[in-house]
């Protein structure tokens, strides 16, 4: 979730001269396990049929998505495009504009949610699901429980959000076990810090609601009784994205409060360090060295809530701004996780890159967004003013932690690809979902909707087009073509989406079911910009292996340039792969259409001619 967080941006110049020497081995084989891909969908959206769109509409305008609506046959085909996980994003309870008392839930206040259906990444109750999800709302966890167990006969695992950084302004947790407290009920909140408080306050003043800009108003300026510009918080805590001001500012996450993990207001910490060495030690051991130590109240809280929704069955979490957490925190966290279920997946949203390392290795993390190198290098070439070099510079700098690197081209922090703000055409996606699905051993991550080439264009309330809506009722057109009145089968899609869908399909199986894409990696583009007459920046070259699996992958991200060129594979290559002088034919693992053969000649080089077609990608396999 960045909302408004400030990323540090970092310069990706063209690669120097010495790129060009086959010495970048990006990995060390990993043989024990194939390549994963998530499936992000938004849960509230997935499943809407309503197709009204109405700026700030209520479920009964403009409709919603329930659990219910991840069918048999729906999760079948999400599972049939290639999709191993699936990650439910907006489960946990957060803050929503409708009236539930009846079912014992307080209402919210406008005034500190965004949009009508909320964030969700401002969680009022970790201990439940979101009642809008549900056919009835007092029976919501059942039917999240019911939706698991659905997804685990799909054969996919299950992802949901934890946000350790932050809660809602007015969390409760009323549905919090038995034995535990929800965060805040002992602190003692006369003072700024105690290390044991799960919030951060500032004495004396009352919280007030931020001063509204650009003519914003909470429900588009629909008058009820709560929407008042008032919220009464004595005192006023600190907001999620660190404002100290008991009236946050407008781009400030006023909606949320953040978390105290033992980091006192100077930024020095009031817990155990982790010695350097734990760096390279398993999570048993970081489980061992949390085992006789006292942590701060927040941490115990937020390991609570992890091992619940582990017990009912999740397995795995995706980790909100993981990077504002200390790392020692996530080395406890994730441990404790580990001895529960060695093989849970946990990503985590990092976006300064020199913390990678860090998060990765002491904080136990699998896998980390790899947004700031490779989605931020890739985006520039989809909307057609990127080199292809790029890639390879990236590439490079992630050697040693490529596996952890999860790849994506959509979230819902990000633009879509085919709005006009960005791309205008999801086919300019296609090249790069080839490179991302298939330059490491990493996960791939699609967001829902991005495999039939959905714009983003609806002003739904709360925010701006180009993004599909996280905080209001809305509907995504090109997904509810393809749900077809909940069918799940298309029948409303247009040409053009179902053959976007099925490249996704064809190039997602590939990835989960390849040997190479978890062995060896070596660029050669630089080698055919050097050798091969009419080789440029638009288009990208490198080579996958493993033992029993041998790929040249090619992609030509130029949407109007149609290449036709001998493509070179140089000997050190040939010599690993232990190829002799000759012919050796090649498939396309894509479409099947194209069988070039890869020609060694006396010096040891292969070669091969190939025409090239714009947005046209090639996975060949020699055989």
């Amino acid at each position: 979730m960045k909302k408004c967080f400030i990323l540090v941006l970092i310069f990706i110049g063209l690669a120097c001269k010495d790129t060009k020497k086959l010495d970048t081995n990006v990995m060390n084989t990993n043989s024990v396990k194939k390549k994963e891909v998530v499936y992000q969908v938004f849960t509230r959206l997935f499943g809407n049929t309503n197709t009204t769109n109405k700026p700030w509409g209520t479920i009964e305008e403009n409709g919603v998505g329930k659990f219910s609506d991840f069918t048999n046959k729906a999760l079948q085909e999400i599972k049939n495009l290639g999709v191993t996980h699936i990650w439910y994003t907006g489960v946990p309870h957060h803050d929503v504009i409708r009236d539930y008392t009846k079912f014992g839930i307080s209402n919210d206040d406008p005034d500190i949610v965004k949009g009508r259906a909320g964030s969700p990444y401002a969680v009022k109750d970790y201990y439940n699901v979101n009642p809008d999800l549900a056919d009835n709302p007092e029976k919501r966890l059942e039917e999240f429980k019911a939706l698991l167990e659905r997804s685990h006969r799909a054969g996919l695992k299950v992802i949901i959000d934890i946000v350790p950084n932050h809660v809602a302004r007015n969390y409760e947790g009323k549905s919090t076990p038995k034995g535990l407290e929800p965060f805040g009920v002992t602190d003692d909140t006369s003072v700024e810090y105690s290390r044991d408080n799960n919030f951060y306050y500032v004495p004396n003043e009352e919280f007030k609601v931020p001063v509204w800009r650009d003519g914003y108003q909470p429900l588009g300026g629909e008058q009820t009784n709560l929407a008042d510009g008032k919220y009464t918080e004595i005192p006023a805590r600190w907001t999620g994205n660190g404002s100290r001001l008991a009236q946050p500012d407008f781009n400030d996450w006023y909606e949320t409060v953040k978390i105290n993990y033992g980091v006192r207001p100077d930024g020095s910490y009031d817990f155990d360090r982790l010695p350097d060495e734990f760096n390279s030690k398993d999570y048993k051991e970081h489980y061992a060295f949390w085992s006789n130590k006292n942590v701060p109240n927040s941490w115990i809280k937020f390991k609570d809530i992890a091992l619940y929704w582990l017990a009912m069955g999740v397995d795995g979490f995706r980790f909100d701004m993981a990077e504002m957490v200390p790392v020692e925190f996530w080395s406890y966290l994730n441990s404790n996780i580990k001895m529960k279920n060695a093989d849970a997946f946990l990503l985590a949203e990092v976006y300064n890159p020199a913390l990678y390392r860090d998060y990765i290795r002491k904080g136990k993390m699998d896998y980390l967004y790899d947004k700031v190198e490779l989605y931020d290098s890739l985006k520039p070439i989809m909307a057609g003013h990127g080199w292809t070099d790029h890639i390879q510079t990236v590439q490079s700098g992630m050697m040693d932690i490529e596996h952890n690197m999860l790849h994506f081209l959509e979230n819902h922090d990000e633009q879509r690809i085919a709005s006009p703000e960005f791309a205008g055409d999801p086919k300019k996606a296609m090249p790069a979902m080839v490179v991302s699905a298939t330059i490491s051993t990493s996960p791939t991550m699609i967001y829902f909707g991005q495999e039939v080439g959905e714009p983003g264009a609806e002003r739904a309330g709360f925010g701006s087009p180009s993004r599909t809506s996280i905080f209001d009722y809305i509907g995504v057109p090109t997904l509810q073509r393809w749900v077809n009145n909940k069918k799940f089968d298309g029948g409303q899609s247009t040409e053009d989406e179902k053959n976007l869908r099925d490249f996704y399909k064809r190039l997602l199986n590939f990835t989960i079911t390849s040997d190479a894409l978890m062995g060896e990696y070596r660029e050669i583009h630089y080698y055919n910009k050097e050798h091969t007459p009419g080789y440029d920046h638009r288009v990208f070259t490198y080579c996958r292996w493993s033992e029993n699996e041998r790929l040249i992958v090619l992609s030509n991200f130029d949407a109007n340039k149609e290449y036709q060129f001998s493509v070179k594979v140089p000997q050190e290559i040939i010599h690993k792969w232990g190829l002799a002088m000759g012919e050796y034919p090649m498939e396309d693992q894509l479409y099947g259409n194209d069988k070039p053969k890869l020609v060694i000649g006396e010096d040891g080089v292969g070669a091969f001619s190939i025409q090239v077609k714009p947005l046209e990608s090639f996975i060949f396999k020699v055989k």
